[in-house]
Order: structure tokens, then C-alpha cells, then sequence
């Protein structure tokens, strides 16, 4: 189960950086339609919430430390964020449809909070790998007596 977490948690962070990729793509696409984002959202609502899931389902399984899968269920909260930043600053246009300032502010919090689900994905990704690793056999506990003189 811990090599399938390992696994998992690089597909995970592989789709993080395509959703990077994704919205570069959107933002470059000329004429900029409503299907510009198209990839971009499929992988931010869909794809990257279910792998944050079965991230979340081999921590369990594979007997990680709490920390370690209240660490690979973080991103899905961050994700729920990502869309209520994007539709707020979608939101935030004037009466013609134009961007604002406040707008466009919000909007470079969706970005940030990306790099931030991202830092987690990475720091979950490397949990993982160590706890992966196998135990070497020669680092087993040793007892060492004590004599006592009266």
C-alpha cells in the first residue's frame, strides 16, 4: 500500500502541474472563448479532487501517520477555496463586463493558493516516498544493560 501511496501522490502532483499548464493555455488562447479554460477546469473540479481523494484513501490504508493523511486531505480544502476565489473574482467585473481591480486581485489569490496546494502536494508526496522506504535490517533496536553497583 505504501508504494501505491508514492504512486499516487505523483499522479497527483503530475496533474498539479498540468493544471498550471492548463491555465497558461486558457490565458494564451486567442480569441480568448468561453472554452479557453475548458482543461483547466475539468482538472481543477474533477480530476485532481478524486486523486486527492485516493491520495487520502492509501494514507489510511497504508497505516500513515495522522499527520501525514490529515496532510494529503489539506488539498481538497484548498481546491473548494480555488473555486470560490475564481468565481468571486469572476465575479467582480463592472456593469460592462471588464475587470476591476478588485477583480483582478482575487484573482492573484487564486494563483497563490495554487502554489500553496501545490507546496502541500509536494510535502505529502515526499511523506510518502519515507515512508516507503524500507526499514534497513541493521538499524534494529539494540538493548544495552546496565549494571548497578550498591
Amino acid at each position: 500500500m505504501r508504494k501505491a501511496l508514492v504512486v499516487v501522490t505523483t499522479v497527483l502532483l503530475v496533474a498539479f502541474v498540468l493544471q498550471f499548464v492548463f491555465a497558461a493555455v486558457g490565458a494564451f488562447t486567442r480569441p480568448a472563448g468561453e472554452g479557453a479554460y475548458a482543461l483547466h477546469s475539468v482538472t481543477g473540479m474533477a480530476v485532481i479532487p478524486v486523486l486527492i481523494l485516493l491520495t487520502t484513501l492509501f494514507a489510511v490504508l497504508a497505516k500513515a501517520p495522522g499527520r501525514l493523511i490529515g496532510l494529503a486531505i489539506l488539498p481538497l480544502g484548498l481546491v473548494v477555496l480555488q473555486g470560490l476565489i475564481a468565481m468571486l473574482a469572476n465575479a467582480s467585473t463592472d456593469a460592462a463586463g471588464t475587470s476591476t481591480w478588485v477583480g483582478l486581485t482575487v484573482a492573484g489569490l487564486h494563483a497563490l493558493n495554487g502554489i500553496i496546494a501545490v507546496h502541500v502536494v509536494v510535502g505529502v508526496h515526499r511523506a510518502a516516498r519515507k515512508l516507503a522506504r524500507p526499514v534497513p535490517a541493521d538499524t534494529a533496536p539494540v538493548t544495552v544493560r546496565q549494571e548497578v553497583s550498591a
